[in-house]
């Protein structure tokens, strides 16, 4: 192609570069290829992803969920630190998968810009196909999009989708909850992707210290945490009658999807201490701490509900996967209008 037809490209023109697409598929292909496992069909560059069931599944439910990361990529852009970015859009959604007991099997991801910075969208990438082999599963295709007019300023946004499998006898529900179990609760390693329009608010708000107010940015752009590896570890040896990924809604609303309507749980709030970035973002946005667990995870990113005697052995198996783990409750019969007792 000549230089003369590339510079009077009429589409290039209207704000949309096909060769920068291209430069950015050569440049991710590699890592790309490294989630492929034997059960992915083809390479990258089709119309479709095509993917062979694994046989370890004799009545398989697929489950399948997709999710963002909000405005967290915003906060990203502006502090330049998008290396965590992809985890946490992986993150988001096989964290999902996990709460039904499904093991993630391929991950499809939609980056949508303005104007492509290849090298942006490359790290970005690079992100998700390291947070799918952490999550074992493979990174069957996406989207980029240039969409100049609708994103501006170079802005970009992000969804992905995620596609797990789960024997139908294995499936977790929320149907074998009863009075008595007891809520293990797993660390978030921040506020993972959740409640960053109101995080953004209070640090734009701030005026105070530069230097502490980069180390909170540091600490709220930290990557959510991948819980499938540790749960799927736990589910080889004992029963998990439910589970609750605490995401946008906080505790007080996660919690109740997890139980049956009759039961509540009642949550001892000492039981963990509330990390640094949180009372932070509380003291400086003078948030109550009702709204605190209504819209942030305030330290603990996944509740396991489990018998009392499976308790001490997960909370070691936990703790062999680099990760704290605390008993914050119990599953009480429901004798008041909430499902969510604070104690």
């Amino acid at each position: 192609m000549t230089k003369e037809i590339i510079e009077n490209d009429p589409y290039k023109l209207a704000g949309v570069d096909i060769e920068a697409g291209e430069d950015l598929i050569n440049k991710i292909k590699k890592d790309v290829a490294s989630t492929h496992g034997t059960n992915v069909i083809g390479n990258i560059g089709g119309f479709a992803g095509m993917f062979k069931l694994p046989k370890e599944f004799h009545n398989p439910i697929l489950v399948a969920c997709t999710d963002g990361v909000g405005t967290k990529v915003a906060l990203a852009q502006e502090f330049g630190n998008l290396d965590g970015i992809g985890q946490d859009l992986v993150a988001m959604c096989v964290n999902d998968l996990i709460v039904c007991g499904a093991k993630p099997l391929f991950f499809l991801d939609y980056y949508a810009t303005s104007k492509l910075n290849v090298n942006e969208a490359s790290v970005v990438i690079k992100s998700i196909a390291e947070a799918c082999i952490d999550s074992g599963c493979s990174l069957l295709g996406g989207e980029t999009a240039e969409m100049p007019g609708h994103y501006v300023d170079n802005n970009f946004d992000l969804a992905g989708f995620s596609v797990g499998c789960v024997e139908e006898s294995q499936v977790i529900t929320n149907e074998n909850v009863s009075s008595g179990n007891m809520l293990i609760g797993i660390e978030s390693s921040g506020p993972h992707s959740n409640g960053f329009s109101l995080i953004r608010k209070i640090l734009d708000d701030y005026q105070g210290s530069e230097d502490i107010k980069n180390k909170i940015v540091k600490k709220a752009l930290l990557p959510t945490n991948l819980y499938p590896k540790v749960i799927l570890n736990i589910l080889k040896n004992y029963k998990i009658n439910s589970i609750s990924h605490i995401t946008g809604g906080g505790l007080l609303e996660n919690l109740p999807r997890s139980v049956p309507k009759h039961l509540s749980v009642e949550i001892d709030s000492q039981s963990w201490q509330m990390p640094e970035v949180f009372e932070w973002l509380k003291n400086e946005g003078k948030i109550l701490q009702h709204d605190m667990y209504r819209i942030f995870n305030c330290g603990i990113g996944m509740v396991l509900i489990v018998n009392k005697e499976y308790v001490n052995d997960i909370l070691n198996e936990i703790s062999s996967n680099k990760l704290d783990s605390y008993v914050i409750g119990e599953v009480k019969d429901k004798t008041q209008k909430e499902s969510v007792i604070f104690k």
